[in-house]
């Protein structure tokens, strides 16, 4: 897949960052970039005067809040050079949620940095408009350090799982142009149903075969969460990102994901790509 038009979910924190990575992907790839600048609308507390009159303040500042941060990231596109767009939105969750599914329909890949990983509501908005309702990839950018869409060296977290293959599928390109990849089973199963004999062999050999060049790794937990190996084996092999597939059911809104996913979702200090 080449990634020609990318959404950028940008929170009010990490503004500067998390945007100046977006447009550095953006002129990587010669693409558009699509910036929405997003605040969850804060809920009415009270009827009576002085609640009510507490509570439009704290909305108008919000309202400042976004717009400001519409403002600063037009500012880094324009410096950056990229072709661009960009809108704000001060709502609720569910109508965030909403709009970013619309945008992201028409967009081959949805970046979001700190500024939306560290907001609880705006994650869960951005995760179940991107990867549940739309399908679109979704990448995560962590708080520090470099973005790629043409990474050297990639950690493939595999599981023989539908989920785990379209995100393959969905990274295909840059996949077969990292110098590595290193597919990761964490405690594999060789039974039929499971992994399979030969755990990870039949995805490497499709990758292979992609021209991808594929070392197979067969990790033990030794009790430790999944999340912890996978993330802690990325920092060591200092992989450029972490390609994975998403779980979970959209109707369940409030858990959004379980075990694995909601770990490295909320904090991972590699790139994380990521496709239901």
């Amino acid at each position: 897949m080449s990634f020609k038009t990318i959404l950028s979910l940008i929170g009010t924190t990490n503004t500067e960052a998390d945007i100046d990575k977006a447009v550095t992907l953006t002129a990587e790839v010669e693409g558009h970039l699509s910036v929405m600048a997003l605040r969850a609308a804060i809920s009415p507390f009270g009827a009576d005067y002085p609640a009510a009159a507490a509570w439009l303040n704290e909305r108008q500042r919000e309202i400042d809040e976004v717009v400001d941060v519409r403002r600063i990231a037009d500012e880094r596109c324009r410096k950056g050079g990229v072709s661009f767009e960009v809108n704000h939105i001060y709502d609720d969750r569910f109508i965030i949620e909403s709009n970013i599914g619309t945008r992201a329909m028409y967009a081959d890949l949805v970046v979001a940095g700190e500024g939306i990983r560290s907001d609880v509501e705006l994650r869960k908005a951005a995760i179940a408009a991107a990867a549940f309702n739309v399908g679109t990839p979704l990448l995560l950018m962590p708080k520090a350090g470099r973005v790629t869409l043409k990474p050297k060296s990639v950690l493939l977290a595999w599981n023989s799982r539908p989920q785990a293959a379209g995100a393959v599928k969905a990274a295909i390109g840059m996949l077969k142009d990292a110098d590595t990849v290193r597919l990761i089973i964490v405690d594999p199963d060789s039974s039929y149903f499971e992994n399979g004999g030969e755990p990870g062999a039949d995805m490497a050999t499709f990758l292979s075969r992609h021209g991808a060049n594929v070392v197979v790794e067969q990790i033990a937990s030794g009790q430790r969460p999944t999340e912890d190996v996978i993330r802690q084996h990325a920092l060591e092999l200092g992989c450029d990102m972490i390609v994975m597939g998403a779980y979970g059911h959209s109707r369940l809104r409030e858990r959004i994901f379980g075990g694995v996913t909601a770990s490295i979702l909320e904090k991972c200090d590699v790139p994380v790509f990521m496709v239901r």
